[in-house]
């Protein structure tokens, strides 16, 4: 049997494949009041939902491409992943708070990552319709259309998604800024709606799961951003300890910006 094709656009493929059939897992409980229970600490809920969407997730993208690793939220961390080439990392439902409330900001994030950077990466909104996807050296699109993002440079007025408690005056030793706020669920909805420009800007100060951040910070990078964790620093992926310490992603100047308030 030959090897698969590991190139990030064959990735990519395999990638939306997956998505859609999770996307209609997924569709099958959305609205129908699954069982859902809290996992605990600071980890959030979790649903039959989110299982049912990370077992055909795994299945899928394993049989396919058995020399990877995986980094799931919603699978036991098994730290062989440390010694693959290639690594999935999956949110089989991101924005599982919006899921339960019957919303339609939820979304399948998916990524494949190699030596600590994302390759290939796609995020889809079943409810919305939408597909977000990128590879490494190549455009940002979302259903097949390349995005951009802003070309705002001016940190006063910018619109943000951020959550209210970023805003609070500790992080801020130059001053809170004066921002239009807005908010998703997602974190990688938010990375993909500041990819396209919807949005100026989006950060979160708290420590951020891989897999929330994975495949939405490939996407806004290939749309023009520069994105960060919360010092400015370059976001690494398939660590032991899955966690970013926050992340910032902007349109450049506007990315210096806000570390310039964060530092002041």
């Amino acid at each position: 049997m030959p090897a698969p094709d590991t190139t990030p656009e064959a990735d990519l493929a395999l990638l939306a494949e997956a998505a859609a059939e999770a996307g209609r897992v997924a569709m099958s409980f959305w609205q129908r009041n699954p069982k859902a229970w809290d996992k605990g600490g600071d980890h959030g809920p979790v649903s039959e939902a989110d299982l049912a969407v990370d077992a055909i997730l795994k299945e899928w993208l394993c049989n396919a491409r058995p020399g990877y690793g995986w980094l799931s939220e919603e699978t036991p961390d098994d730290l062989a992943r440390l010694a693959c080439d290639q690594v999935f990392v999956v949110d089989p439902i991101d924005g599982t708070r919006a899921f339960l409330a019957g919303e339609d900001g939820f979304a399948v994030s998916l990524a494949v990552a190699s030596a600590g950077a994302v390759t290939a990466a796609l995020v889809h909104l079943p409810a919305r319709g939408l597909t977000y996807a990128a590879i490494t050296g190549g455009p940002a699109s979302r259903n097949g259309a390349p995005v951009a993002v802003s070309q705002r440079t001016d940190l006063t007025g910018a619109d943000v998604l951020a959550t209210r408690a970023a805003m609070a005056p500790e992080h801020w030793p130059g001053g809170v800024p004066d921002l239009k706020r807005s908010f998703r669920t997602s974190l990688a909805w938010r990375l993909c709606r500041v990819a396209e420009g919807r949005h100026d800007a989006m950060f979160t100060f708290r420590e951020a799961w891989e897999w929330d951040i994975a495949a939405g910070s490939l996407i806004a990078e290939r749309a023009g951003c520069r994105v960060t964790d919360r010092s400015g620093a370059p976001l690494r992926f398939n660590a032991p300890h899955p966690r970013a310490p926050g992340v910032i992603a902007a349109p450049p100047a506007l990315h210096g910006a806000i570390l310039n308030q964060l530092r002041a």
